[in-house]
């Protein structure tokens, strides 16, 4: 699963700022300078934590119901959503080198027709790991 919606606590502060809690995940946390901006940094570091469980292979904990969440005075409960494929091809686009092998044949019919052969593995790739 890379699609994934948690609860977050808003808290409010003083400034016009919110600070943001997820209280099923370890760690994460963020908060923005208005509602807006803490919204989108939610996503953010929701992303990047739930990133970083499926990295390491660690069990993602079902999301909360908001019912079971106790809040303290002017704290509110939202959603925040993220995909976590979207998050690594626009944070993890680093590019790694690979050794591959060919036959001779195919190679020189390739660069005969002038095939660019790190796009065409990309385009496979993606294609047989179903990331369109």
């Amino acid at each position: 699963m890379t699609k994934y919606s948690y609860p977050a606590i808003f808290t409010p502060e003083e400034n016009g700022a919110y600070s943001i809690n997820f209280p099923d995940l370890e760690g994460c946390y963020t908060c923005g300078d208005n509602l807006t901006d803490a919204i989108m940094m939610g996503e953010d570091v929701l992303a990047f934590t739930l990133y970083d469980y499926e990295k390491e292979k660690r069990e993602i904990p079902s999301p909360s119901e908001p019912s079971s969440i106790q809040l303290n005075e002017g704290e509110f409960i939202n959603y925040i959503a993220c995909d976590t494929i979207e998050y690594r091809k626009m944070h993890n686009n680093k590019a790694v080198k690979k050794t591959l092998t060919i036959p001779e044949w195919l190679n020189e019919e390739a660069i005969a027709i002038g095939l660019n052969f790190s796009q065409v593995l990309q385009e496979a790739l993606i294609q047989k790991v179903n990331m369109k």
